[in-house]
């Protein structure tokens, strides 16, 4: 099989998967050497640009998946009468922001970060698909451990939790001393002005 008809298999089997797929699972069922498989992979995400398709190849972490392109999804909605997801609520993004950057993490973890109950969140995003269970902890009562979903990653249009911004950082006590120090000269050069202004 030439690397044309090679192309051509591989775009027809992740079009009719329709999700993400692992690069190994892809290479075992084409019976394709791993390295040959990810030149044909970028091979198809360039020719998706270049021809301004409606189609594009996403990749998230090791897997992979065609889709159309973002800017089509009204378009989309429209014709096949898809209803638009609600919008996700600000605990929501909070909670799925604790297990983007901490995974695997268990619900009490969250809880304890947020100061609040989070099960019926955890359920939601679990439901939506953002988030999944990833077996439970040797722990006593053996807790639930969650990560996130390739669906994550294609939602919030990032190719691997790496990619995700970085969180900023911590002043550390020195820095927060310092600048309390910093705070507390500035008032007293105020109210020093004020007394010479009076005066």
């Amino acid at each position: 099989m030439n690397l044309k008809k090679m192309q051509s298999t591989l775009e027809a089997v992740l079009f009719a998967v329709g999700e993400p797929i692992e690069l190994e699972r892809l290479a075992q069922a084409l019976e394709l050497d791993a390295l040959l498989l990810e030149q044909l992979l970028e091979n198809l995400m360039a020719k998706y640009d270049e021809e301004d398709s409606g189609l594009c190849l996403l990749k998230l972490e090791n897997r992979y998946q065609l889709c159309s392109r973002k800017e089509h999804a009204d378009a989309i909605r429209k014709v096949l009468e898809i209803k638009r997801n609600t919008p996700l609520s600000q605990a929501a993004f909070e909670v799925l922001a604790i297990v983007a950057y901490n995974q695997p993490v268990t619900k009490a973890f969250i809880e304890q970060i947020r100061g609040v109950d989070c099960s019926a969140v955890v359920s939601s995003l679990c439901q939506k698909g953002l988030i999944e269970e990833r077996g439970r902890l040797e722990l006593p009562g053996r807790p639930l451990i969650y990560g996130t979903t390739p669906l994550f990653l294609r939602c919030f249009d990032v190719p691997s939790l790496d990619a995700l911004p970085k969180l900023p950082e911590k002043p550390t006590e020195n820095e927060e001393k310092t600048k309390a120090a910093e705070k507390i000269s500035a008032e007293n050069e105020n109210e020093s002005a004020q007394t010479v202004d009076e005066n």
